[in-house]
Parts: C-alpha cells; structure tokens; sequence
C-alpha cells in the first residue's frame, strides 16, 4: 500500500499534467465535449446578452443607426471575454491541480459567469450606444457636472430589465463549473489520485 502512494506524493507537475491529459482522452464524449466547449457555451450566452444589452441601450437613446456596427462588438467582446476568462479562471487551474475545492470552483464559475457574461456586456454597450446617440444627435448627451447622475438615471431601468440575465449567467456559470470539477474528479479516480493527496 505504500509503494502505492509513493508516486502520488512524488509527482511532478509536469508529470501530473501528462497523466491527466491522457486520462481526459479516456473520458466519454459527453464528459470531454462538456469540458472542451462548455466555455464557449457561456461565452455564447454572454454574446446574446451583450446584443440584449445593446439593445436596451439603443432604445433608450433612440439610436436607429449603425445596427450591425455596435452589434458586431456587442457579440464578439463578451463572447471572447467569457470564454477566455473562464478558461483562465476554472479550467486551466483544475487540469494544472492548481484548484482542488469544489466551493472555489463554484464560486469562480458563478463570478465569470455574472461578471463576463452580464456586467461587462452591460457596461461594453454603454460607449457604443452613447457614442452612436452623440454623433447622430438622437438623445441629449448631460453637461459636463452632471455627467455620472446622467448616466446612472438611464441605466437604471436597463440594469432592472437586466438583473434576470445576470443571474441566469451566473447559476449557468456556477452549474457549468460544478460539471467541470465532477470530470476532474473522475480524471483523479482514473488515475488513482486523491485530493488529500493534492493539498499536501
């Protein structure tokens, strides 16, 4: 029994790697695909929420002009955000054995989740729409002392319409970090390891 947690305790990094690389190829497709792509799923869900938010703004500052040139940004920025900010934040860390607590975890896939994939797309529109609405002249634009009470007034009703995306983003992060870390642990029991053995 011993002579079998010897090279638990003794693995390298790099080896650690190497081992769970392998076994993520083992895994079902289900499990592999899920990995793989579920960032870009919530980076896909932070894209739509960045078109709904342009949306908001657009109406609220009766922009009717350059549709495809704010909606194009709307979707790539947050998409990309999302998905790479998730990567950096939960997956990365979880094949690397840099994060072994499922409550972490959870909690960083709900923050992506609430931050990539509903705040920013939220606030990303808000130059684009403005900058649209001052060049077009088609909602006045506040003076210059009144500036952030301007601008707080108009988004409030947009941060209420809102409020149901952030939360569906971020439970669909948290959900999506929690499927996450279940294949972690079916990558640690294919390779015998445990995560006591890790936080040592």
């Amino acid at each position: 029994m011993a002579s079998e947690e010897q090279p638990v305790q003794t693995l390298t990094k790099s080896a650690y790697l190497e081992l769970l690389l392998k076994q993520f190829d083992k895994l079902p497709d289900n499990d592999r695909n899920l990995f793989t792509y579920g960032p870009m799923y919530l980076g896909g869900n932070a894209a739509l929420a960045g078109l709904l938010a342009n949306s908001f703004w657009r109406r609220a500052l009766n922009v009717r002009q350059g549709h495809i040139v704010s909606s194009l940004p709307m979707a790539t920025l947050p998409f990309l955000t999302t998905a790479v900010l998730y990567n950096a934040a939960v997956s990365n860390p979880l094949l690397m054995g840099d994060i072994n607590c499922p409550t972490c975890v959870v909690t960083r896939g709900f923050l992506v989740g609430l931050i990539g994939g509903g705040v920013y797309p939220l606030f990303l529109a808000l130059p684009v729409s403005a900058g649209l609405a001052a060049r077009y002249s088609t909602a006045p634009m506040p003076e210059k002392g009144n500036i952030i009470r301007h601008w707080i007034a108009v988004s409030r009703p947009i941060v209420k319409r809102m409020a149901f995306v952030f939360v569906l983003q971020g439970f669909f992060g948290a959900y999506l970090s929690s499927r996450h870390f279940d294949i972690y642990l079916k990558l640690l029991k294919s390779v015998d390891i445990r995560l006591e053995d890790l936080h040592d």
